[in-house]
């Protein structure tokens, strides 16, 4: 949890974390489900180089008139509102109930929540929906949380995520959602328990979609395992932030690194995810 003083209190990593991500993985490598992606133009190629390098079928379907054939043959759904319109928010409403109806987890990515009425109004009405999970930075959950529309870097955050803990605990509680908060340290709570994924670097910060693409990558990981869809956001986080520091040891800038991010994810091998996941559980 976090303090007064926002000061973050935790226990010791639990060494089952690395068996249990490369469990996920591994699987999402043999299974090769398939993800339905409505979400932004500029996240697109990044969010399907993503899937397709960790083992996974992106498909990147928004129109409302398919979502009634598709979306309930997907294997998990992933809805992100970066470049959201009038004309897009029918089809991310009618992918989350097909998917509800079906039985299928979905990923909300709420970008930029705060920075319209419009906006908001529009994350509430999804996370009233029922998500499985619901990734976003410090700005974008306390948005959440607290329902307000306020100033705001964009997609960017102004907040840390530890300064939206508590926020992303109350959000789990009343939405029934896991919730997953991104920054330095990658927490995930489901208004109970609390878990913080420590691996990756800051210039994954400096690369447009990185956000948008571990949200895609956390709908393969709970498609996979939907009965602990808690343990495969924290896994999915913990994966992706292993890529970008293998990544980050060849590359030279924020170019680079992208390359060698979708490099590294694809050739992640048992041994080192096993030996550098680092998650940890607070207290």
């Amino acid at each position: 949890m976090v303090d007064n003083n926002h000061q973050v209190k935790h226990q010791q990593t639990s060494p089952e974390w690395g068996p249990t991500a490369w469990t996920h993985l591994s699987t999402v490598r043999t299974q090769s489900p398939l993800i339905q992606c409505i979400t932004n133009f500029v996240s697109m190629d990044l969010m399907a180089n993503t899937l397709l390098s960790a083992g996974a079928s992106p498909a990147m379907i928004h129109s409302l008139q398919e979502i009634p054939d598709f979306t309930p043959r997907a294997a998990a759904l992933c809805v992100n509102v970066g470049t959201l319109t009038a004309e897009w928010l029918p089809a991310m409403r009618a992918a989350a109930e097909a998917a509800g109806r079906a039985g299928k987890p979905w990923v909300l990515d709420p970008v930029a929540a705060g920075v319209s009425g419009f906006r908001l109004e529009a994350c509430r009405e999804l996370v009233g929906m029922r998500p499985t999970v619901v990734r976003g930075n410090g700005s974008e959950i306390l948005a959440l949380a607290n329902a307000s529309v306020g100033p705001s870097k964009g997609v960017d955050s102004s907040h840390e995520s530890t300064d939206a803990v508590e926020a992303a605990k109350s959000l789990a509680k009343s939405s029934g959602c896991i919730v997953a908060v991104s920054g330095a340290v990658d927490f995930v709570t489901d208004g109970q328990r609390v878990v913080g994924a420590q691996n990756g670097v800051a210039m994954m910060q400096k690369i447009t979609a990185t956000g948008c693409s571990v949200t895609a990558l956390i709908a393969a990981f709970v498609a996979i395992d939907p009965l602990h869809a808690f343990e495969a956001t924290a896994t999915a986080l913990s994966i992706f932030g292993i890529a970008g520091e293998i990544g980050m040891d060849m590359a030279k800038g924020p170019a680079s690194l992208r390359v060698h991010l979708i490099d590294s994810l694809y050739g992640l091998d048992q041994d080192t995810v096993v030996r550098r996941v680092n998650i940890i559980s607070f207290s």
